[in-house]
């Protein structure tokens, strides 16, 4: 049955902590897993929390702070001396212990950094910030297991043993040369069943997948994805073992990157949480919404030069609401789909022959949109010149909602912007302010005035 941290069990945690009760207290929380005490910590105030992060082994509590909301883990750590984060620290994955270190100021950071007993930890996690932390570099943790290729059976075996303690999960055993190079992976069967004499380079794979320090996180997940990893190594410039990124970092790196796409195509243009201040929330939505607004205000100028139109034709105001809206949905459809292969790597082919898929894509949904629309106006017994200027105008409004919505992203990406930039306020603004303009150019093409 799945952990839930009930309001009774909290209400005994809190308890326990009121009183001291911190023998009861260890051995309540001593048999919850990690994640499930951060859920607990969670629903704690923060003097509550930081107590329990003293009172447990950094073993479990190390753990449960990597699971605990940035804002919230920021505040704990506030509460704790350099000495006890270092405590914390030398308990995480390196790739962990780097990521708590960089949300620290500077100062303080350092302070952490030179109360870590272990030099070797301390100079990989300085590694490790020296990264951007999107590339595979910032992404990797420095624990693995690495055999040299000169090495015997009996010789791995004896030194996996000494290297899988500080390793959580041993996914692959690496096999590199004298100089640290990565020259393969080492099946555990054929360890397991070759004799102990036997040479490493007579029985490793040397065929594996690796990435570059600086290869994009996107592009790490796409090659973990596509070959089915749980891990994969990470070599610097030189070809030179320098670590692993494992399949749960990633999850946590695409959740992020998918958190931060909603945001933007929901207009947001910083990564923020629902329980940030105001300040932080208004300066993340607030520069979207100027944009939209000096949108309304092009479409209202827009709008305001053919006023003559209006004034002999006044229906065609009521369907403007709909041309907008339908330019501003079709262009999000495009794009949304468009951000979606560029982040599967699954949109091949010329610009060319994408944008003219989509012109004929955007006939068939707006001849078909535009018989609807003119049996609407039948019904209403609108003029039929004036249905037909509608629908045409619909027509050539969807179409040109869809290039946009297919051109930008593309675009976007090839300049090295997040192109989720183009689902959100921009495509609907743009494409608003096209449509108008499109629909009263149409209509006084065809009505004349």
């Amino acid at each position: 049955m799945q952990f839930h941290a009930s309001d009774e069990l909290i209400k005994q945690v809190k308890h326990l902590i009121e009183v001291e009760g911190d023998t009861n207290l260890r051995k309540m929380l001593s048999e919850i897993h990690f994640a499930d005490v951060a859920e607990i910590i969670s629903a704690l105030s923060l003097s509550q929390a930081t107590y329990i992060i003293k009172l447990l082994d950094s073993e479990k509590t190390s753990e449960a702070l990597t699971e605990l909301e940035d804002d919230f883990r920021e505040r704990i750590l506030e509460k704790l001396s350099a000495k006890e984060i270092a405590e914390e620290l030398e308990e995480m994955d390196s790739d962990d212990a780097a990521d708590i270190i960089a949300e620290l100021p500077e100062g303080r950071a350092e302070k952490v950094i030179a109360q870590i007993e272990d030099e070797k930890r301390a100079e990989d996690i300085k590694e490790l910030l020296s990264y951007d932390e999107d590339t595979a570099g910032g992404l990797m943790a420095k624990e693995l297991v690495k055999v040299k290729e000169t090495w015997t059976v009996a010789g791995c075996v004896r030194e996996m043993r000494r290297q899988a303690e500080k390793v959580t999960r041993v996914h692959s055993i690496y096999v590199v040369d004298k100089e640290e190079k990565l020259k393969g992976r080492l099946s555990l069967k054929d360890l397991l069943t070759a004799s102990t004499k036997t040479h490493i380079s007579d029985i490793y794979i040397p065929k594996v997948d690796s990435v570059d320090v600086d290869t994009d996180g996107e592009e790490v997940s796409r090659i973990m994805q596509k070959y089915d990893l749980e891990a994969i190594p990470v070599v610097d410039h030189n070809g030179v073992l320098v670590g692993r990124v494992t399949i749960d970092d990633m999850v946590d790196f695409i959740v992020d990157e998918a958190e931060k796409d909603y945001q933007l195509a929901a207009g947001i243009s910083q990564d923020v949480e629902a329980d940030d201040n105001v300040w932080e929330l208004t300066r993340a939505r607030l520069p979207w919404l100027v944009l939209g607004l000096f949108g309304g205000l092009g479409s209202v100028s827009i709008m305001g030069g053919f006023h003559e139109a209006l004034e002999k034709y006044p229906d065609l105001f009521f369907f403007t609401p709909l041309i907008a809206a339908m330019a501003g949905n079709v262009g999000v459809q495009s794009s949304a789909i468009i951000v979606q292969g560029l982040a599967n790597d699954n949109v091949k082919g010329s610009l060319v022959n994408r944008l003219l898929k989509e012109i004929g894509l955007s006939l068939i949904n707006g001849v078909a949109l535009a018989v609807l629309l003119i049996l609407y106006g039948m019904i209403r017994q609108y003029d039929l010149l004036f249905n037909i200027t509608v629908a045409a105008a619909l027509i050539l409004v969807i179409i040109v909602a869809a290039l946009v919505g297919t051109f930008v992203p593309i675009i976007l990406d090839k300049r090295g912007i997040d192109p989720a930039i183009a689902t959100g306020p921009f495509i609907t603004t743009s494409n608003d302010i096209f449509g108008i303009y499109l629909f009263f150019y149409i209509a006084k093409l065809v009505l004349g005035f």
